[in-house]
């Protein structure tokens, strides 16, 4: 029986297309033509025999032999890059210090920590996760080498690679109660989410009060799911448990979208963490399925 080969570069399309719901937006994240990428598509499934792909609605949906594929595609894909990245860093060593807002670290942190190991074992990675604004300043007084941070916190170390939209989070049963203040979950000051919540309320004429104040995620979404309030946060990574409240809520909506900043101590970084700010970069881009990217100059 003849093997069939299938293409790496095809089953990137495939695979990018899916996660981000849309083959068009695959097509600006790898840099292809529309077509292309339907041709593409139109190989794999000849290559294949079976159709990936069925119409629902107005999109596009996986069949089961597209479900079946697309697993397999994603840990060839993971096994493709790790082999690349560790045959190009066989000599890179070192150690990294890398912040992480609670928000990253408690999803895909494992993860990317797992992959960028096997790929360079060599180098080391101490992380520190905090709030945003007390990795910025790390960053600023030499403490770490690379920090992940959500919001506007000046500095000229900081460089943005995307934007996310907010939305507001709560239990599956919440409803605002008429008459009475919207009750508002968030970390104490300064908190960008915070200081958004309240300007989308004020500018919308409603009255809030501070329901629970939190020096941690899990204690936020904690409140929110013990039915104490809302909290706005982004749709990246929530409980499975708590829900995005749409219009139909009655809160106004935030805007504009909230930036995400990656924070580098150094232009001209070691070659240890220039590596570790690639693997943080590719895993946003294939994890962050709502985030608009910025035009990136690092």
């Amino acid at each position: 029986m003849q093997l069939t080969n299938l293409d790496m570069d095809v089953l990137r399309s495939f695979v990018t297309g899916t996660e981000l719901g849309s083959f068009a937006k695959a097509a600006d994240r790898l840099g292809r033509s529309q077509s292309a990428i339907s041709l593409q598509l139109k190989k794999l499934e000849e290559q294949v025999g079976e159709a990936l792909l069925r119409k629902e609605g107005r999109g596009l949906a996986l069949t089961a032999p597209g479900e079946i594929l697309l697993s397999y595609a994603r840990r060839m894909l993971e096994l493709n890059d790790e082999a690349v990245a560790a045959t190009r860093g066989v000599a890179v060593e070192g150690w990294v210090r890398l912040g992480l807002v609670q928000d990253f670290a408690e999803s895909w942190l494992p993860v990317l920590l797992g992959r960028f190991a096997r790929a360079h074992p060599q180098i080391r990675v101490d992380v520190r996760v905090e709030r945003g604004v007390l990795l910025a300043e790390a960053v600023e007084k030499g403490e770490l080498d690379l920090a992940l941070c959500w919001g506007d916190y000046a500095s000229p170390r900081r460089r943005k690679i995307g934007e996310v939209p907010l939305r507001w989070i709560g239990a599956a049963d919440f409803r605002l109660r008429p008459g009475e203040p919207v009750p508002l979950l968030a970390f104490k000051q300064p908190c960008t989410f915070r200081t958004r919540a309240i300007e989308a309320l004020d500018d919308a004429g409603m009255a809030w009060r501070i329901a629970f104040n939190s020096p941690s995620l899990a204690g936020l979404y904690a409140a929110v799911e013990a039915g104490l309030g809302v909290t706005p946060r982004t749709a990246e990574g929530i409980p499975p448990r708590l829900r995005l409240l749409g219009d139909d809520s009655g809160l106004p909506p935030m805007t504009p979208p909230i930036d995400l900043y990656l924070h580098v101590g150094d232009e001209t970084p070691p070659a240890a963490t220039q590596k570790l700010r690639e693997a943080l970069l590719e895993t946003l881009e294939s994890s962050l399925v709502s985030v608009k990217p910025a035009v990136r100059t690092i």
